[in-house]
């Protein structure tokens, strides 16, 4: 009896202490999460951090890289400004396309006689890159091209020593798209309007030929 009663007295104290036991937990389990969103928050601050961090140098490398293409073409502008009827500009950039022709590397040299038509003037290699010009279009079978550069020579340059060669070349290329009755006329304008040229002994054989 008395050992009932003892149970029946500290009942209210179990209860009491398992009260405050799960009170504890809660408490525990509270601090625990406000740990892990403290711990989340931090971390997504370093990540914002980061990003704005990669952003920024993201933006400035282009920022950079944009000045260096501005730079580049300010070069560029400058050079083709400053080269117009520069004499030693004139030089480099012909020898440079003679070079690359030698060497058979047609579409630099091709490139480098086009710079130069296009961007200098001279009496002497103007003609000559013109000239040049016909000779690999001509090369690459491209005769509507090559026709309109030995044209440009003709017309622009008609006193220069390769003009002769140039009309004889006008007529190959009629040869070659089938119109004999034209090339025929253009070889007896090379023979009878520079008969002391090398390019008339040409074009008077080929008219022998075509008889």
């Amino acid at each position: 009896m008395r050992f009932f009663i003892a149970v029946l007295l500290s009942a209210p104290l179990l209860l009491e202490s398992q009260e405050i036991d799960a009170g504890d937990i809660l408490f525990l389990k509270v601090q625990e999460l406000e740990g892990e969103i403290s711990a989340l928050r931090s971390e997504m601050e370093a990540q914002a951090y980061l990003l704005d961090k990669l952003l920024i140098e993201k933006q400035s490398k282009t920022v950079e890289s944009n000045g260096s293409k501005n730079k580049i073409s300010a070069s560029e502008n400058t050079f083709r400004f400053e080269g117009i009827n520069d004499g030693q500009s004139i030089e480099e950039v012909y020898e440079q396309a003679i070079s690359e022709l030698n060497d058979k590397n047609f579409i630099d040299a091709k490139k480098s006689f086009s710079y130069l038509a296009d961007n200098f003037n001279d009496d002497e290699k103007i003609p000559l890159s013109l000239f040049w010009l016909g000779e690999i279009s001509l090369l690459e079978s491209n005769l509507e091209e090559s026709e309109n550069f030995f044209q440009l020579l003709a017309i622009n340059h008609p006193e220069h020593w390769r003009t002769p060669l140039a009309h004889k070349k006008m007529g190959d290329i009629l040869m070659m798209s089938d119109e004999s009755d034209a090339a025929k006329i253009k070889y007896q304008f090379v023979v009878q309007t520079y008969p002391s040229n090398a390019a008339s002994s040409l074009a008077l054989q080929l008219l022998e030929n075509m008889e």
